[in-house]
């Protein structure tokens, strides 16, 4: 039984997983959205929606905790400046997984992870 197991191995050593997800956040604070598989998109998720949170609490503290995990500084202010303003009324879920399809070569399911646009999106649900 796999109770209490938590995240996804991905096949890889520890390193080199942690690095993935730091990029994959990174990639996805800059771009705003990213294309991987569905199974990286799903473990990222979680700790993109971290960031951001640490980014809206705003102090000394957060800063240097996204710091300590985001690799490149100017993805840290505009965390901390932009998307902070942008995400100030909401209480989470800051990203989405749209399914894409499968990759030619062998067959993964692609997704597109992207960041929400606004608090009160433009979509009305019917």
């Amino acid at each position: 039984m796999a109770h209490q197991i938590d995240g996804r191995k991905l096949g890889r050593p520890t390193d080199h997983r942690l690095a993935l997800f730091r990029n994959q956040v990174t990639e996805l604070l800059r771009h705003e959205k990213i294309v991987t598989t569905e199974a990286k998109a799903k473990e990222v998720r979680g700790l993109a929606e971290k960031m951001i949170t640490l980014g809206k609490r705003g102090d000394l503290n957060a800063r240097r905790q996204a710091l300590g995990f985001i690799y490149d500084k100017k993805v840290v202010r505009k965390l901390f400046g932009e998307l902070a303003q942008r995400y100030a009324n909401r209480t989470g879920g800051y990203t989405r997984i749209i399914k894409l399809g499968h990759r030619q070569g062998d067959g993964a399911r692609l997704v597109q992870l992207e960041l929400v646009d606004s608090p009160h999106s433009s979509q009305n649900v019917t």
